[in-house]
C-alpha cells in the first residue's frame, strides 16, 4: 500500500519536472537562438508554463501523499533514497503552497519581458529604460518574502531557497570573517605593477577559441552524448534531464580569457549535474543541493584546476599549438601570470580570484538595503559608482559597466543570488584540499592532462547524491567538518604569495 503511494508521488513529480523542463528549454532557446520578436509570446509561454507546474505541485493530492506516507518515512533509515526524496519533497511543497500559483505566472511574465529588456538596454547603456522592471522585480520581491512572514530578515526566505540552512546573518558573518582576510591580501598585491596580460588581448578566432575550450571540457569529463555548448549573453548550465546537461559560453575576439574560463566555468556546473544518480531522474532529488555547493564545482574546475600551473603545464603547448602567431613566443610563466593577473576591475564575472568576493560582498549588501527599503531602485546606480569607488578604488564609468552588467536582478527577484558564488568559492578549496589529501597524486595528473581522479572523488563524495542531503551534511559528509574558510584563503595565501612574492 506504502510503496504503491510512493510511485503515485514519484509520479506525480515526474509531471511537474516534465512542465519545469520545458520551461527551462523555452528560456535556453530565448537565452541563445530566439529572435527578438519572439520575446512577448515567450513571456507568455513560460508565465503559463511556471503556473502549470506550480499548479500541479500545489494540488493538495501531493501533501495528501506526503501525509499518508509519513509513517513510510520514519520506518526508513534517514539516509536512504526514499526518505531523502520524501524529506525535501515535504520541504519544497510547504514552502510552495504558501506562494499563489497566479503570482508565480506573474512574476515569471514579468521576468520574461524585464530580461528581453535588459539585453537591450545593457549595451545602450540605458538603465531608465529598464528601471520600472527593476523597481517592479522589488515590489515582487517583498511580496514574495512576505509570504513567509517567519522570518528573521526579509532576505532570510530567498537565502533559504537557494542555500538551505543559511540565513542573512549566517552569510553576513562569514563574509565579515573572509573580508577581514582579503582586504589585506588584495592591498598587498594591488600595491605591486599587475602582471602584463597583454598577451591574452590579441586577435584569437572565434571558432578555434570554442573549439579548444570544448575539448577541455571532454578532458575533465564533461559528456557531450548528454551535452552540447552554445553561445549566449551570460553564460549558464542548464539542464532537461540527467541525460540533457547543456553548457554556453560566450567569446570575444580580442580576448582570450572570457570564452575559455566561462566553458570550464559551466561544464564544472554541469558535472555536478551529469554525475547524479541516474536513479534520481525526474524527482527533486535530480538536481544540486545548493547555489554554494553548485558554484564550488564551476570555480574548483575554472580557477583551481583550469588556472592552475600544472593544468597549463599540460595544456599550453597545445594552446600554443592552436594559436602559434599569438602565443607561440610567449613564455608559460607570462602566460600563467596574465589569465592569474590581480587588478581592481568593474566585470565580477571577469575578476580574479583575490578581487571577486568583494564584487559578491556588494551585491549582497546591495540585496539585503533592497529588500530592507534603506535604497531605492532610482538610486541605486549612483550608490553603485559610490560603493564600488570605496571598495575598489575606482568608479564605473557608466551603468552598462555598473548596476547593468549583472543578469540576476533582471531576470529573477531580488535576494539571495549573489551569495552563492563566494560560498562557491570557500567550498570549491575546501572540496580540492579535501580530495588531495585523499588521493596525493591528483596535482600531478592534472600536470599529465589526467583528472579520472579527481572528478571520480568528487562523483563519489558529491555529485552522485544530488539533493539528498542539505549543504551542511554534505560539506561535513565529504569533508570531515563545517564549512570553513581556511582551505580557501591558503589556497590563495600559497597560490598568490608565489605569483607576487608576498612575504608569508
Amino acid at each position: 500500500m506504502m510503496e504503491t503511494k510512493f510511485e503515485e508521488l514519484k509520479a506525480r513529480l515526474l509531471e511537474v519536472n516534465d512542465i519545469s523542463s520545458a520551461a527551462g528549454l523555452l528560456y535556453w532557446d530565448q537565452s541563445t537562438y530566439m529572435p527578438p520578436g519572439g520575446a512577448t509570446a515567450r513571456a507568455r509561454q513560460t508565465a503559463t508554463l511556471g503556473r502549470l507546474s506550480h499548479e500541479k505541485f500545489t494540488d493538495p493530492a501531493i501533501g495528501k501523499l506526503l501525509d499518508a506516507l509519513e509513517p513510510y518515512e520514519k520506518s526508513l533509515a534517514y539516509d536512504s533514497n526514499e526518505a531523502s526524496l520524501l524529506r525535501l519533497t515535504r520541504r519544497q511543497y510547504e514552502r510552495a503552497i504558501k506562494i499563489p500559483a497566479a503570482f508565480t505566472a506573474e512574476v515569471a511574465n514579468h521576468t520574461s519581458e524585464s530580461y528581453q529588456v535588459w539585453t537591450e538596454a545593457r549595451p545602450a547603456n540605458d538603465f531608465e529604460r529598464v528601471r520600472p522592471y527593476l523597481e517592479k522585480t522589488l515590489e515582487y520581491s517583498r511580496q514574495a518574502a512576505n509570504f513567509f512572514p517567519d522570518y528573521d530578515h526579509i532576505a532570510d526566505p530567498f537565502i533559504e531557497s537557494s542555500d538551505y540552512g543559511m540565513k542573512a546573518e549566517d552569510v553576513s558573518r562569514v563574509f565579515a570573517e573572509l573580508r577581514q582576510e582579503l582586504v589585506p591580501l588584495v592591498s598587498a598585491i594591488t600595491s605591486q605593477d599587475p602582471a602584463d596580460d597583454s598577451c591574452l588581448h590579441q586577435h584569437f578566432p572565434e571558432e578555434k577559441q570554442l573549439a579548444f575550450g570544448l575539448e577541455v571540457a571532454q578532458q575533465f569529463g564533461y559528456d557531450m552524448n548528454r551535452g552540447r555548448q552554445d553561445k549566449t549573453h551570460h553564460p549558464f548550465m542548464t539542464k532537461f534531464s540527467l541525460g540533457d546537461v547543456r553548457i554556453t559560453t560566450r567569446t570575444k575576439e580580442d580576448f582570450l580569457g572570457d570564452a575559455l574560463f566561462s566553458t570550464l566555468h559551466e561544464t564544472g556546473h554541469a558535472l555536478y549535474e551529469q554525475g547524479i544518480r541516474m536513479d534520481f531522474e525526474g524527482t527533486p532529488l535530480a538536481r544540486g543541493t545548493s547555489s554554494g555547493v553548485h558554484e564550488s564545482q564551476s570555480r574548483l574546475w575554472e580557477n583551481i584546476v583550469g588556472r592552475s600551473r600544472g593544468f597549463w603545464k599540460h595544456y599550453y603547448p597545445q594552446l600554443q599549438s592552436v594559436f602559434p602567431d599569438q602565443l607561440g613566443d610567449v613564455p608559460l610563466d607570462t602566460f600563467y601570470s596574465a589569465i592569474n593577473k590581480v587588478e581592481r576591475s568593474l566585470i565580477r564575472t571577469n575578476a580574479d580570484e583575490v578581487t571577486y568576493n568583494l564584487h559578491v560582498m556588494l551585491r549582497f549588501d546591495f540585496e539585503l538595503a533592497l529588500l530592507e527599503g534603506e535604497l531605492e531602485i532610482r538610486d541605486l546606480p549612483n550608490v553603485w559608482r559610490e560603493r564600488f569607488e570605496a571598495d575598489f578604488g575606482i568608479a564605473p564609468p557608466d551603468d552598462k559597466d555598473g548596476v547593468l552588467q549583472d543578469v540576476h536582478w533582471y531576470f529573477g527577484l531580488i535576494g539571495g543570488s549573489f551569495q552563492g558564488y563566494t560560498l562557491g568559492n570557500i567550498l570549491g578549496a575546501q572540496f580540492f584540499s579535501t580530495a588531495a589529501k585523499a588521493h596525493p597524486q591528483i596535482p600531478s595528473e592534472i600536470e599529465n592532462g589526467e583528472f579520472q581522479t579527481l572528478h571520480d572523488w568528487l562523483k563519489e563524495n558529491l555529485y552522485q547524491h544530488g539533493s539528498k542531503y542539505t549543504a551542511p551534511e554534505i560539506i561535513e559528509q565529504a569533508t570531515g567538518s563545517p564549512l570553513s574558510i581556511e582551505p580557501y584563503m591558503a589556497y590563495l595565501r600559497t597560490k598568490y604569495g608565489e605569483l607576487y612574492d608576498l612575504e608569508s
